[in-house]
């Protein structure tokens, strides 16, 4: 099996995410309501109530995931309150309708035929993403999900660098930046990658 694309750890990365995706639809203790510290810590990350109702629109995996980065977040150290409003809300476009079947396709296609997943995640200028056809739909909102999330989370007045880095947190960077927003970006990415 060595050199099989079965052997791949990114894939073996996304089926542990999976696991974690079916588990979190019930919550730690098996129920999917947050606790008591946890709705703390986001109120204090996300004063506003439409911030709030943002991360209360994702699904109970997303918000774990979000929350998890948060977390990882502030165990290195990591205080500053636009990268911690970036790491609650970067998934949030997800919740225009990204059921957890597509995520697994979507992974599969990264995997083993990514010019498939190029074509089916192409959305035409003129067009918007609730006018794509229903089946296609979920593709175009993996790849459209950080613009998405940034206009809301702009129109819930988050922090303007929290909207920059949400719109930007699936850029690939060129290389490691020194300092100012792109370290932000960069310090956020690996957050998200390690959750």
């Amino acid at each position: 099996m060595r050199g099989s694309k079965f052997s791949h750890p990114a894939l073996f990365y996304r089926a542990s995410q999976f696991f974690a995706a079916v588990q979190a639809g019930l919550g730690r203790n098996g129920r999917a309501a947050l606790t008591p510290e946890e709705m703390a810590l986001v109120a204090a990350i996300l004063p506003a109530t439409a911030q709030q109702t943002l991360f209360a629109r994702m699904s109970p995996n997303d918000r774990r995931h979000a929350l998890a980065v948060a977390h990882t977040l502030r165990r290195a150290g990591h205080a500053d309150p636009a990268l911690l409003q970036a790491a609650l809300l970067h998934d949030v476009g997800k919740s225009l309708g990204q059921p957890l079947v597509h995520r697994v396709l979507i992974v599969l296609f990264k995997a083993f035929w990514p010019q498939a997943l190029a074509r089916l995640v192409r959305l035409e200028p003129s067009r918007a993403v609730t006018q794509v056809s229903r089946w296609r739909r979920p593709f175009v909102i993996h790849a459209q999900h950080p613009a998405i999330g940034a206009a809301w989370a702009e129109t819930a007045r988050c922090d303007p660098l929290a909207v920059r880095l949400i719109a930007r947190h699936q850029d690939v960077l060129a290389a490691e930046p020194a300092d100012g927003p792109e370290a932000l970006l960069a310090i956020l990415q690996w957050a998200d990658d390690l959750n």
